[in-house]
């Protein structure tokens, strides 16, 4: 298999946590370098990757095929539409651009120049998710009727020293942690008629949204997906409602904060496990045997599936090399970026939208 050149452009958390390791780690893959502008962090973890200190010098390189983009999100659609008319294939970390227009265009620019276009929708490959989409397959919970997601957080205070906490349309929670919950629900259920949407500033103090609340409608299923920084006590990540039971499930996939706290990623075909969930966090499925007998309920442990981001990026691996079709498409992240949009929209109006893609 030919190796693929990947040029990292930043070496923040996206960079450092949710990219380099995960390239590092799959065949066909050759993490070539990284784009961090000062310090010599990326240097020290990963001294085989050149160490660039311009974007210009990686759009240059002919030995690089594809721009992984880590940057913050106002940087998003300007560095992406650079590396497409550069010739190269592009992952662009979540959210995919600040605005739905500047999503359309891109997906234009790829598609004319034939390149592979990715949203980070990573946690399409968190194992709790794997989990719900299992639980879902299986038809043990009869009619879904009620979906809800949470990623929560608890941090009553700003950060300082982080744009993430900077006020600007395309920073704040909504832009941060809605795209994966939604991109997950449309997955699952596909795109909704509606939505609506409470779009907050809860804290005492703060420059961006920290808490939403976005209900998508489907036909006879609502899909709640919900974030707060002022969640002290955990929620349910998952809580699914159906004709003939329920599933519940706490705690969230254990490969960021494994990344966060130093472990290592190891590479594809290693016998090392990659990366089970403790038993303590697996989600309990409820159901009535009988639905005539709503008392006597059945509860089963389901074991939580396997996550493994490496899986992204073998995929856009075999997008690029023209043997498998990309399972996140440039097309998923329009929709994530107008849902977004909509919901904004509709917790400043007030009022409930009809889909408008």
């Amino acid at each position: 298999m030919s190796e693929i050149g990947v040029a990292v452009i930043g070496f923040g958390l996206a960079g450092r946590v949710f990219h380099a390791p995960f390239v590092s780690a799959v065949p066909g893959l050759k993490l070539e370098a990284i784009v961090q502008r000062k310090g010599d962090e990326a240097a020290k973890a990963y001294p085989s990757a050149r160490i660039l200190r311009s974007v210009e010098e990686a759009l240059g390189d002919s030995s690089i095929s594809l721009i992984v983009v880590g940057t913050p999100n106002e940087t998003h659609y300007d560095l992406a539409k650079q590396a497409l008319l550069a010739g190269k294939n592009v992952v662009i970390d979540k959210p995919f651009t600040a605005t739905s227009e500047q999503a359309k265009e891109l997906i234009a620019i790829a598609a004319e120049k034939k390149l592979v276009l990715a949203p980070f929708h990573n946690r399409r490959w968190d194992g709790d998710f794997l989990t719900v989409r299992k639980v879902l397959e299986s038809g043990e919970l009869g009619r879904v009727v009620t979906f809800e997601s949470h990623f929560d957080r608890f941090r009553p205070l700003p950060r300082e020293a982080t744009w993430k906490e900077a006020g600007s349309d395309c920073h704040g929670l909504l832009f941060d942690l809605a795209p994966h919950l939604l991109d997950q629900a449309l997955v699952l259920f596909g795109t909704p008629k509606a939505v609506t949407a409470s779009v907050r500033r809860d804290r005492d103090t703060t420059a961006i949204e920290d808490a939403f609340d976005i209900t998508l409608h489907f036909d006879r299923l609502l899909a709640h997906c919900r974030s707060s920084m002022l969640a002290a006590e955990a929620a349910p990540r998952f809580l699914l409602h159906g004709t003939r039971g329920s599933f519940r499930k706490y705690g969230l996939d254990p490969q960021e904060p494994t990344l966060v706290a130093g472990g290592t990623v190891p590479p594809v075909g290693d016998s090392r496990e990659w990366l089970a969930e403790p038993e303590e966090n697996w989600g309990t499925l409820a159901v009535a045997p009988d639905p005539a007998v709503p008392n006597k309920l059945t509860r089963t442990v389901v074991k939580t599936e396997l996550g493994d981001y490496r899986n992204y990026y073998a995929n856009v691996r075999d997008a690029i090399l023209g043997v498998a079709p990309l399972n996140v498409t440039p097309e998923d992240g329009y929709r994530a970026v107008k849902l977004l949009e909509m919901a904004r929209r509709s917790s400043a109006e007030g009022r409930t939208l009809p889909w408008e893609g």
